[in-house]
This record gives C-alpha cells, structure tokens and sequence, in this order.
C-alpha cells in the first residue's frame, strides 16, 4: 500500500546532491522514504523467521537494522564527533528496550488480550542488558574520579579497550548460547491467531532484506545531516538530538517489525527484534567502535557515557527486566514502557543548547 512512498527516495538523493541547503525538505523526504524501506526489511525479516525461527528472525533483523547505527557511527568516528556517536549508542539502546518493546506490546496489547512469550530467554536477555550496563558504569565512574586522582584519566581508555573485548567474547558467547545449545528458548511458538504467510524463495528474502538495509543506511545518513542544522534553528541540543531524534530515525526498521510481529501475535520475535537490538549495541556495535576508533579516529573513543546517560540506560535496563520477566505481555506494560521512554525524553528536551564558540 505504501510502495508509493519509494519515490521519496530517488527525491531524497536529488534533493542531497543537487539542493543540499535545503535541511528540511531534506529531512521531510528522508523521514517519509523511510517508512516503505522499513515495512519491506519487516516482512523479509518475517519471511526468514518463518523459515529459521523467531530467534534467527529477530537477530537478522537486528544485525540489518543496527547495520544503519553501524554506518553512520564510523563517518562520525572519522570526524572526531564521539559526543554524538555515544548520544546515538545510548539513544539506541534506550529507544530499542522502552520505546520499540513498549510499542509493540501497547499494539499487540490492544489487539489480544493477553500475549506469551518464552519468560527463560526473556529473562536471558535482560540479564545480559544488566552485565552491559554494569560494564558501561565502571568507565563513566572512573571518568568522574579522574577529577580528583588525574592518574585515572589516562586508566580510561586501557579500560574501556578490555571491556570492549569481555563486552564481544559475551556476544559471541550468547549467540552460541541462543542458536545451538538453548535454541529452543528463543524458536517462539506461534500462536493460533497469528496469520499465515506466504513464504517467499530464501534468496528473494535476503536480496530484500540486503537491498532494504542499504537504501536505509543511505538514506539514513542522509537524514541525520539534515537534522542538526534543522534541530540547532529550534534550540534543542545535541545531547536530545542524538539520543532520540537521531535513534529513534536510525531505529525506523526495528520499529516497524516489532510492531508488526506483536500485531501478528508473535511476542517472541517482537522481543527477539527489540531487546536482541539493544544487546547487539551493547555488546557489539559500541566494542566495535571503541577498538576501531584505535585505527580511523583522529583520537581513541572510550566508553565513559556522560552520568546523565549511564543513569538513564541504567533505569530503563531496570524496568525492561522487571517487565519482560514473567513471560507475558498486554497494552498497560506497553504503556509504562512508553512513559519512562516519554520522562526521560521531557528531561532531556530541557537541556539547554549550548551554541558553538
């Protein structure tokens, strides 16, 4: 129904390379292109999950969606821009747990009921989110100490490089985990109310899925350099910027899976998406970028978040813990997630900006 709007993304390319001053009708074409390319990488994602599992599924679809955060983060690595690349970690992960899980469980919610899901995996994957915000504390706490014993400051960048080493060894460790030997608490089972597919040629599901991912993550791209120069004229700062306009556009793709799988009455793979997304930032993409900062930054990046950010991953891990953990789900969950999501974001907004010197 939507295919219509993929003319949006040949205007998107023009509007960028012939009418670059043009921030907002950049933006507004950019947001719009999104929305096709996103619904099409949710039903390749459907497609393999049909074929693989819910958790294949959801970890496909986030390894593709994250992909997106992936690209932008290292053209931001090469400018020396590590404020924003963080912002944009800790946005991701945030966004992924309280925004995307509370969406679909608030959609799904709203159509059933009541809706299950495997409360042992669940249960998994928050406490892997709980490891990687401890690991996450420890940098920022030193950082907050380094005013008071210098010495420290130079420990910071020595440890966030082995964290971001423990941090890719435990992701490795869970996809083992979650593939071959428990794979059966991340399969899903679906449900009677969920509707048949059409199954789609596996090299038809990957082309799509390939194709969508990188329009998205050019697209993308394209996107978050209109933002700033538009966001900056209204006075919000770069702070809000990164962690929610900026994530919660590069997390276009996730949200419409999630919310699609929950309307199918498939939590499962909704979760799988959502919480399979944060722990693939936590544990993957930001070690990543910390061990390659060492090789294309003009300087290292470390992973001392800002104390503002690491309390706000902190709580928003928390709360997803208590909330995913007894293997059910309904629209009021949906609704608490969404309001922490909503606090956290009015107390960002009231950050002042703070202009360029």
């Amino acid at each position: 129904m939507l295919n219509w709007l993929l003319l949006c993304v040949p205007v998107t390319l023009a509007l960028e390379y012939l009418a670059p001053q043009q921030h907002l009708a950049i933006f507004i074409a950019a947001a719009i292109a999104i929305i096709p390319l996103a619904g099409w990488l949710g039903k390749a994602t459907e497609q393999l999950a049909e074929r693989s599992g819910e958790g294949v599924g959801g970890l496909l679809n986030a390894t593709f969606g994250n992909a997106t955060e992936l690209i932008i983060a290292i053209a931001a690595l090469r400018a020396g821009l590590h404020d924003v690349v963080k912002a944009s970690l800790a946005g991701s992960i945030i966004g992924n747990i309280l925004l995307v899980l509370g969406a679909s469980m608030l959609c799904g919610g709203l159509r059933f009921k009541e809706q299950h899901f495997n409360s042992e995996g669940a249960r998994a994957e928050a406490s892997l989110l709980t490891l990687a915000a401890i690991a996450l504390v420890l940098p920022a706490v030193y950082m907050m100490r380094a005013e008071e014993a210098p010495v420290l400051l130079g420990k910071v960048q020595y440890l966030s490089n082995a964290i971001s080493v423990v941090l890719l060894l435990v992701y490795g460790l869970f996809l083992y985990y979650s593939l071959v030997t428990h794979k059966a608490l991340f399969a899903g089972n679906r449900q009677e109310d969920s509707e048949a597919v059409d199954l789609w040629p596996m090299g038809k599901a990957i082309a799509i899925l390939a194709v969508a991912t990188a329009l998205i993550a050019w697209v993308s791209e394209i996107l978050v350099g209109a933002i700033e120069p538009s966001a900056k004229a209204f006075g919000l700062s770069n702070l809000f910027i990164g962690v929610f306009v900026v994530a919660i556009l590069g997390n276009a793709a996730e949200h419409a899976s999630a919310i699609t799988a929950a309307l199918k009455n498939r939590m499962d793979l909704a979760l799988s998406i959502s919480i399979g997304s944060s722990l693939q930032v936590a544990l993957f993409v930001a070690p990543v970028l910390v061990l390659s900062s060492l090789i294309i930054g003009p300087e290292a990046m470390n992973l001392a978040f800002t104390s503002g950010l690491t309390l706000t991953m902190l709580l928003a891990v928390l709360i997803t813990g208590q909330i995913a953990g007894d293997g059910r789900s309904d629209w009021l969950k949906g609704v608490q997630l969404l309001a922490v999501y909503l606090v956290f974001g009015m107390a960002f907004f009231f950050i002042p900006a703070i202009p360029a010197p």
